[in-house]
Formats: structure tokens, sequence, C-alpha cells
């Protein structure tokens, strides 16, 4: 059953894709006119670059315990109350994280690795749209998935989520491919306890997979095209699905398990409006009716 205020999270790794089906929803809402709360997962980081740096620097050992995915780098508590506060009452505080290309917040004065200042969620909106890592997290002290509503899974093949991650840092970022390298490797303990556990409590998952050769993802290469990969689209709870519907609607598209669609690449949009403008619809009728 829908909150008072509907939250809407789609999880995944860094480098996953999240961004994209960001996108997606922002045309949605803007096309039904939806106001949105849009919160940055990476606003919840406890430390800025510098901050991480010195620590580093100072007590090398901590450096495995802190990645960007580790519970214990994060203000959980602080995610978890704004889920709650805002569920309960459409309010709640939230900040931004600062990357090298939000370029209105360094022409603002702000640095890059920095947060912007703890500030209140726009008032007045429908719901509250999290896109970060930790949308579905639960562990012995937190349950952040309790909190959502709709949540969306981001999880490509490992090679190609390593092969987009090193190609956005390294171009937009400005990181090295070493680097990125690093701290991919750097972050695997963490990936399998926090971030790939969530992929099982999420209501949908999508999984990109390339049709071309990315056996070597370390290897310096373009990002797969939408029209080199298909998508693999896992639902929860198939019942609630109207599979025939999607399989008319979306060209070359199949079934290989009763929860399962598979559709082109290049069709990928298509299926998010298909599948999530109905349940986005669905939840705030709910809030309306109530």
């Amino acid at each position: 059953m829908s909150r008072e205020y509907p939250i809407i999270a789609v999880t995944g790794s860094s480098g996953a894709g999240t961004t994209t089906v960001k996108r997606t929803f922002e045309r949605m809402f803007a096309r039904e006119d939806i106001h949105a709360a849009f919160v940055d997962g990476d606003a919840f980081h406890r430390y800025t670059r510098d901050e991480l740096a010195r620590i580093f620097e100072e007590e090398p050992s901590r450096k495995s315990e802190l990645s960007h995915f580790a519970v214990e780098a994060n203000l959980l508590d602080r995610l978890e109350g704004l889920f709650q506060e805002y569920g309960d009452l459409g309010m709640g505080m939230h900040r931004h994280y600062i990357h090298a290309e939000d370029k209105q917040y360094i022409e603002a004065g702000y640095q890059v690795g920095t947060f912007t200042e703890w500030e209140p969620v726009p008032g007045g909106t429908d719901l509250l749209f999290y896109e970060g890592l930790h949308g579905g997290l639960v562990t012995h002290e937190y349950d952040i998935a309790k909190h959502v509503d709709l949540l969306v899974g981001v999880a490509p093949t490992m090679n190609l989520e390593w092969i987009q991650k090193i190609h956005r840092d390294t171009n937009l970022r400005g990181h090295s491919q070493e680097s990125v390298i690093d701290t991919i490797l750097g972050r695997m303990h963490d990936y399998v306890r926090y971030i790939q556990p969530q992929f099982s409590r999420s209501h949908i998952n999508f999984q990109r997979v390339p049709t071309v050769d990315t056996s070597n993802p370390f290897e310096m290469q373009d990002i797969p095209t939408d029209a080199e990969s298909m998508v693999v689209i896992r639902f929860r709870d198939p019942h609630s699905v109207d599979f025939p519907y999607l399989l008319t609607m979306i060209r070359d598209s199949f079934m290989t398990r009763p929860h399962t669609l598979v559709v082109p690449g290049a069709r990928m949009s298509l299926a998010m409006d298909l599948i999530l403008a109905p349940l986005v619809t669905q939840l705030l009728d709910q809030r309306r009716f109530r």
C-alpha cells in the first residue's frame, strides 16, 4: 500500500546506468505533470573527497572499509530519516554532492568532491525520486528498502558495468584509468555485501547485456551502444504484468522465464516508459483516494 507521499528509488552500482533511468522518469514526470523531489544518493556520503584522501594518507588500513558502497562511508541514518519523513509528511532534508560534470555548481563556487548545504526538499511535491547506491539497502541497523514504494534495480552485466564506469570517470571526471580500476577492485567486497543483495528486493530489475565482446573490461574501449545490447527485465511480481501487451508493443521482445522479458537495447527507453508509467500513476492514485 502506498504511503501518503510515495517514494521511488533507482538503485545500482557506480557506472551502472542509473542516470539513464532517471532521465526516463524525468521525461515521464514532465509529460504527466508530476512534481517530484529529486534526491541524489551521493549526497549522503559521509566525507568530502579531500577528507577521504586525508584519511587514506593518515590511516591507509581504512581504505578498504571506506568505499562509497560501505555503510561506514555514508550517512544512512539521514537517508532513512529522509525517506521516513517524506513518506509521512512530504518533507525532509537533502543536499548535493559536486561532481566534475556539475558545471552550474562549480560556476557558483563549489569545489568538486564537496557538498552543498543541507536544505529542505521542495514543498508541494507529489513524490520523492531517489537515484543512488542504497535505495534498497537492508542491514542489521538500517532498513531503507521498507520505505520505498517502487524500487528499480539497474544492474548491467559486470564487465559492461566496469566499462561504463571507466569510460565515465576518465572522460567526465578526470580520473586516470589506473585509479578507476583500483577503485573497482577495492570496492569488490562492499559491492557483494551491500549492492548486489538489493537486486533481490527490487520490484523490477533492468539488466543490459552486450552482444559484442566485452571480455576484457579493463582494456580501453567504447561503451557498447544500445543497438549492440539486449535488456533483461525481471519482475518480482509477474502476476501484475500484462506481458501480452508488452510483447505486442515492444517489437522483437520475448520472454525467457515467467517473470522475465527481454527487449532490444534500442527499445529500452520505450520498455521503461510502458512498464513504469502505469506503476507511477497507480502510486499517485492510491495516494489521492486515501
